[in-house]
């Protein structure tokens, strides 16, 4: 990287998601003449060149929402910070440097000043036989329109095969995970498929099997118990089977069985419960819990740690609303710490005293289809067409710039007067395919 003065300060924040991004846009924000006159610099170091915002990830995966309007470009979002898609692979905080690997290259040391730890969480997986070959999460943009194009080419397959035991195991969708990632993109896959039957002949609704299985006696437990029971007998009367206190003991070969005694063949396995802390932080000298995450004050500085900052997913941040506990690693959580985080290190670049973060929980909504949703917010308890519209309305709210919130709601505008796009491009892929295929048969012929 180029040279930089060395009275400039420099902020070096690992990670482009919620706190990474959020952080950066309120530097940008606070320090919009210092960052004018060149008198700071903020570097963002992320293999992505977007921000994703998961919770519009179902409705994505569903067909509702364009899979570009629900990421936040980093260098459009963020034009006074350098972005470097690159993944940290060491960091030596009390040397003020890190290691990071470009996507192509050989790898680069920054030197810093100021660090932000926001690398945010990867999917929690267990070592059960066959997870890892068929297995898929739900935790990026990627797998969500793998699965939208994967689950529309099981009833492609479905409609076209005579072989009964073939047709079950492609109309068979197995989702581990009853927390919101789980549920809703169970509720709104299926809730696609539903419609895209109707134009299959020989698929119905009773054909398709959608099966979610659940560690614990219940679903959606940030809604409170009496919502996630309503949930669980409205998924239930939607022919869903939710199966509760069960766990997934194999899935090789694609044979899944469960627990309870359960068997049978899946060809779609999505994998939600739970997440873990970025593995990188291992790879640096910062203070870590139990659980793998750097431990945090309420200031959201790292403790025992100077000019270093961490919030989000990767943090074990006190709740100072609960005594005792730590702050869910949840969006709500992660863009409000953002905030809190930003003006700390502002704060401390100027030599003030720095604020703590508090914030009691305001409630959570769902999405569980079209037209359908649960909520629990402020006290109120909210079901079907309402929480859905609360569910929109909020997280419209928290998208970040005005140019997605538009695109966002011009996607929902097209979708009341046209109905939903229920074509697989699982082709896209493997985009060389067909080219290849040609080639083979040139090849061929010239032999």
């Amino acid at each position: 990287m180029a040279t930089r003065p060395k009275d400039v300060p420099h902020i070096l924040i690992v990670g482009g998601g919620y706190v990474g991004m959020y952080t950066a846009l309120r530097l940008h924000k606070k320090l919009r003449s210092e960052l004018r006159r060149g008198e700071v610099e903020i570097t963002v170091v992320d293999p992505q060149s977007y921000m994703t915002y998961q919770p519009f990830l179902p409705e994505a995966a569903a067909g509702n929402l364009s899979p570009r309007h629900v990421v936040a470009p980093l260098r459009r979002v963020l034009p006074k910070a350098t972005v470097l898609n690159a993944r940290l692979t060491e960091l030596d905080h009390s040397g003020r440097w890190a290691i990071v690997q470009p996507i192509v290259g050989p790898p680069k040391r920054i030197s810093y000043d100021y660090l932000v730890m926001a690398a945010g969480s990867v999917s929690r997986t267990l070592p059960i036989p066959g997870l890892a070959e068929h297995g898929i999460g739900f935790k990026t943009i990627g797998e969500a329109i793998h699965l939208r194009n994967h689950v529309l080419a099981q009833l492609d397959i479905a409609a076209t095969t005579d072989d009964e035991e073939v047709r079950r195991r492609a109309l068979t969708f197995v989702f581990v995970g009853g927390g919101f990632a789980g549920v809703e993109a169970l509720a709104e896959l299926e809730d696609m498929a539903r419609n895209a039957s109707r134009y299959y002949g020989n698929v119905n609704v009773e054909d398709m099997r959608w099966v979610l299985v659940e560690a614990s006696d219940r679903i959606l437990p940030e809604v409170g118990p009496e919502m996630g029971r309503w949930t669980a007998e409205q998924l239930r009367g939607r022919g869903i089977d939710v199966r509760m206190k069960t766990y997934l003991d194999s899935a090789v070969g694609g044979k899944v069985e469960l627990s309870d005694g359960t068997e049978f063949l899946s060809d779609t396995l999505v994998w939600t419960a739970g997440v873990k802390a970025a593995p990188v932080l291992r790879s640096t000298d910062l203070p870590l819990d139990e659980r793998g995450r750097v431990k945090a004050t309420e200031y959201l500085t790292v403790e025992g740690v100077v000019r270093a900052f961490t919030a989000g997913d990767n943090a074990a941040v006190p709740d100072l609303t609960s005594e005792g506990q730590l702050c869910a690693p949840n969006a709500q959580h992660a863009v409000r710490q953002a905030k809190v985080l930003a003006d700390n290190l502002v704060r401390s670049l100027r030599g003030k005293n720095l604020k703590p973060y508090e914030h009691a929980s305001v409630g959570s909504v769902a999405g569980l289809g079209l037209y359908k949703g649960v909520a629990y917010v402020y006290g109120v308890k909210l079901k079907g067409v309402a929480a859905w519209f609360m569910h929109r309305t909020y997280h419209l709210s928290r998208v970040p710039t005005l140019n997605r919130k538009v695109r966002v709601l011009a996607d929902w505008t097209l979708a009341l007067v046209f109905r939903r796009e229920t074509v697989s491009l699982g082709s896209l892929e493997q985009p060389r395919a067909e080219f290849e295929l040609a080639s083979r048969e040139d090849v061929r012929q010239v032999a």
